[in-house]
């Protein structure tokens, strides 16, 4: 899997942000199956908000970050949860990009919230990636009570540190899973072997 690159994309804006925390893990994971992997910070990039009307090349770093990402075997996607929905920096860092950048992808999912499950910006988050055709892993991590999930910037609990673990690690095994095997006996679909 070595040339396998992940690349995360960090809908944070916070400087103590524990969503960047969380996938600071998941690239953690993915690099020791075997991949590279790149944390995108969307603190780092000047992306005004989406303006159909202008041209990519002409709002800011948006080219840039589309390039990156459509260079990427895998993605992962994490936002803190806000007013129910994942958060407006990468809903804008989003609709910068398309089909060039996810159609047949493979895309992890990760939400942290400062209060309950953050499963409506999963859901959300999802939605977007179904409607540019990419893949999906099943597998996501979500943070709840984020305030109380880290301690001096590690993990509290080791169980949920391990289901973010997990995510790294599906982003690698699943980067070039086939999103519409020809038959159940494709080489990358794994589930289907023996039946």
């Amino acid at each position: 899997m070595s040339d396998v690159h992940v690349a995360a994309v960090c809908g944070s804006l916070r400087d103590a942000s524990r969503t960047h925390l969380a996938l600071e893990r998941v690239l953690e994971a993915a690099e020791r199956a075997g991949a590279t992997t790149e944390l995108l910070d969307l603190r780092e990039f000047d992306l005004p908000i989406f303006d159909a009307d202008r041209d990519r090349e002409e709002a800011g770093d948006a080219a840039e970050l589309a390039t990156r990402l459509r260079e990427a075997d895998a993605i992962v996607l994490g936002s803190p949860m806000y007013h129910g929905s994942y958060s407006s920096p990468l809903k804008t860092a989003l609709d910068y990009c398309g089909f060039d950048e996810f159609r047949g992808k493979t895309v992890g999912l990760l939400a942290v919230s400062g209060g309950a499950f953050p499963v409506t910006a999963l859901e959300h988050v999802r939605s977007v990636c179904r409607s540019l055709n990419a893949w999906v892993i099943p597998h996501e991590a979500a943070i709840p009570n984020s305030r109380a999930a880290f301690e001096d910037g590690e993990f509290a609990d080791p169980t949920l540190e391990e289901r973010v673990a997990t995510l790294g690690r599906r982003a690698v095994q699943y980067a070039t899973i086939e999103p519409e095997p020809d038959s159940f006996e494709s080489d990358q679909n794994v589930g289907a072997e023996g039946k």
